[in-house]
């Protein structure tokens, strides 16, 4: 298991080594600068038989998620994740800062809400990217859609106060190269 030092969250108070901006955003992963955020562990469809290569390594201006999406043998999806625990329920949504190939992916969580005991919910947004360029994207929490290994679900409820993992999936059935460059992750609020 790989320590994230900026990331747990003590008694509902952040830990000290996060950073709060102007607008309210506290930070949650930095991959830039002296002391960026450690890359974040993968997990792909080899898992249920596929083909896709994918993880993620850390460069010169962020985390970058990159592989090779493959559909054969009931495969497509390439994952990495950051285990927690979370407190983020001070916020309205994550808000982060890619660089991407023009490809959707989705930012997924997993809070304490079990599928029938046969394991966790997961919380998800898809989002889109432009090819070669910087963006900033912000994901509500109130607009999560709920699944658990592709079934959709409802019923359930995302409790920001408990998530234990944030992670991105690419998932868009479409086999081929792809590259999702990450420079930071936050917490943040939306003004009134």
């Amino acid at each position: 298991m790989v320590f994230l030092p900026a990331l747990l969250f003590l008694n509902g108070a952040f830990a000290g080594s996060l950073k709060a901006d102007e607008n309210n955003m506290r930070t949650l992963f930095e991959f830039t600068g002296k002391d960026p955020s450690p890359a974040w562990e993968a997990t792909n469809d080899g898992v249920m038989g596929g083909l896709s290569k994918g993880g993620a390594r850390l460069t010169e201006d962020g985390m970058l998620f990159s592989g090779v999406l493959s559909l054969e043998n009931n495969g497509g999806f390439s994952s990495i994740h950051a285990d927690g625990p979370f407190d983020l329920s001070p916020f309205d949504g994550i808000r982060l800062k890619v660089f991407g190939d023009g490809r959707s992916y989705q930012l997924r969580f997993r809070s304490d809400a079990i599928f029938e005991n046969r394991g966790r919910v997961s919380f998800g947004k898809v989002f889109a990217t432009v090819e070669g360029e910087w963006i900033d994207v912000f994901i509500p929490f109130d607009d999560l859609s709920q699944t658990w290994r592709g079934r959709a679900l409802s019923g359930y409820t995302f409790n920001a106060a408990d998530v234990r993992r944030i992670g991105f999936m690419l998932n868009d059935k479409k086999a081929g190269d792809f590259r999702l460059k990450i420079r930071w992750i936050g917490a943040d609020t939306v003004e009134e």
